[in-house]
């Protein structure tokens, strides 16, 4: 497997090998109610990740002699139909879909809150199950979600054209007037981004967190939000949606500073570039397990996702994924390359700050999508 690919995706920060084959011999504290029973896991996830099955769940029976059992689905909406079948069938123990989508399943009776006594909630890196992640987990006073990967969308920048560091560098600065034709964005991240620079700024008549409730209001804040990008559009080089055209941003069109995934910071590390969290807070995505309604095997799930909130476990389900680890230490496990570039653009308090992307329905992605075609034909 390559360390890195060069056109990494959005999951792409973290691809690389777990130092130490000691990790699947890595011992384990678990309860004797776990192994009680069936001693197995039937878990529900992401398909096309190979490394779960050839090293994870090896690694997690070797460490609990828990077995896992299983089964790919291709995208959420599939899991939440197996999920739904499960309700009859009592195939499922735990899924792993994204935060954004646990209340949905909640409110469907497709999942219970996981016993927070039986996990290790201070396993978690600051900022990942607790804060504002941890309000958006929690349901009715259930916690319905609790994470495994994560990944952000936050400042690329040139070191020597465009220095800046952590705690001055802000959203702010892609409409800066001083950054006239130097700036990379996704069109709907850069309103999104315009959106909480006002909001900070107290500029917004409403916080900007509301647009994501309704039409009325997301169309009252994202009027304005449109407007103010607009009256900077010659600061935009070049509009990305992919890898790639990101990458292009600055290699090809000049660009000095961007708003762009972690993964393009990394891809560009030794090109004289480098890759902050913004001080309002990077943007950030997660996915994480549920405990299905009716699991049958709820010790054994209690173990999964305590065992990947460790630092090995989290560290190998990351490579798995080509994503950030969850829990505390798990980055040192990773290549000294990877762990370099993660702490300088996450340092002090920068994860406690992450910005997760809010619920966003249907009607709400579809509004998205106009207000970017605005901007970039604007």
């Amino acid at each position: 497997m390559k360390i890195f690919n060069a056109s990494l995706n959005r999951r792409s920060f973290l691809k690389t090998s777990v130092a130490g084959a000691g990790l699947l011999a890595a011992p384990a504290i678990i309860s004797s109610r776990a192994l009680a029973s069936s001693g197995e896991l039937n878990f529900t996830g992401w398909a096309g990740y190979p490394g779960l099955a050839e090293k994870v769940f090896p690694a997690f029976t070797a460490a609990t002699g828990i077995k896992v059992n299983f089964t790919e689905q291709p995208d959420q909406d599939a899991m939440f139909a197996q999920a739904k079948l499960s309700l009859e069938t009592k195939a499922i123990d735990v899924v792993e879909p994204t935060l954004d989508r646990a209340k949905g399943w909640f409110t469907n009776g497709l999942i219970q809150g996981w016993d927070t006594a039986k996990l290790a909630l201070d396993n978690y890196e600051t900022g990942l199950a607790d804060g504002s992640a941890g309000e958006r987990a929690t349901v009715e006073g259930k916690r319905l979600i609790v994470p495994s990967v994560w990944g952000t969308e936050g400042l690329v920048y040139n070191k020597t054209d465009n220095p800046t560091e952590y705690g001055k560098a802000s959203l702010g600065d892609l409409f800066s007037e001083a950054n006239e034709g130097k700036v990379v964005l996704r069109a709907h991240s850069a309103l999104a981004a315009m959106g909480r620079f006002l909001d900070s700024e107290g500029k917004l008549p409403k916080p900007w967190l509301d647009s994501y409730k309704d039409e009325a209001t997301m169309r009252e804040l994202w009027d304005i939000a449109l407007a103010e990008a607009i009256k900077r559009k010659a600061n935009v080089v070049q509009f990305w949606s992919g890898e790639n055209e990101a990458q292009a941003g600055f290699r090809t069109n000049g660009a000095t500073i961007g708003l762009c995934w972690d993964s393009t910071g990394f891809n560009l590390r030794n090109e004289g570039y480098g890759y902050i969290s913004p001080k309002e807070g990077a943007f950030a995505w997660n996915q994480g397990f549920v405990l299905m309604s009716n699991a049958v095997n709820v010790d054994q799930a209690h173990e999964f996702a305590k065992w990947v909130s460790t630092a090995e476990g989290s560290s190998l389900w990351a490579t798995a994924f080509s994503a950030n680890p969850v829990g505390k230490g798990g980055v040192d496990k990773m290549s000294p390359d990877v762990s370099a570039f993660y702490k300088s653009s996450f340092p002090g308090d920068a994860l406690s700050k992450l910005w997760w992307w809010p619920d966003q329905e249907a009607w709400f992605i579809k509004l998205r999508g106009e207000y970017a075609d605005k901007f970039k034909a604007a």
